[in-house]
């Protein structure tokens, strides 16, 4: 019974696995969907994203959302040019709304996750979440 939906869940995986890390541009930024590079590693106490974001110039240009097994990275990055539009020869930087998320390695919790931006990178450091500790249940006969 368990078999299909463990087929399934593997296909999601791999689906995912596709869209977040095979579409990249070496912008960078997948230029069609706006989607910053990522690398995340774990920890024993926590799970840690670092998001190549360049040009986010405040915290309301962006927001995060922690699930249990979801980080998901959501934003702007704002251009002002003092050039005119018709004086640029080549433009590659991204500009406008950013969306992204990933699966994340380990069960995290939301309480407790802090972040912070530095040259150009967003780390996000979730602890993960306290494993479940399955225990028998005694049932009483009367």
């Amino acid at each position: 019974m368990l078999e299909p939906l463990r087929r399934i869940d593997h296909l999601k995986k791999e689906v995912d696995k596709f869209f977040n890390e095979g579409l990249p541009s070496a912008f960078g930024f997948n230029q069609e969907f706006g989607a910053p590079r990522i690398d995340v590693h774990e920890t024993e106490n926590e799970v840690i994203a670092h998001c190549e974001i360049a040009g986010l110039e405040k915290k309301e240009d962006v927001d995060i959302h922690v699930e249990p097994q979801t980080l998901t990275i959501v934003g702007t990055i704002h251009r002002f040019n003092v050039v005119k539009e018709e004086q640029f020869h080549r433009k590659e930087r991204f500009a406008g709304r950013f969306h992204r998320s990933i699966p994340l390695p380990a069960e995290v919790t939301e309480e407790g996750t802090v972040a912070a931006y530095k040259n150009g990178i967003l780390e996000v450091r979730m602890p993960k979440a306290p494993k479940e500790t399955h225990r028998r249940i005694d049932v009483e006969f009367h």
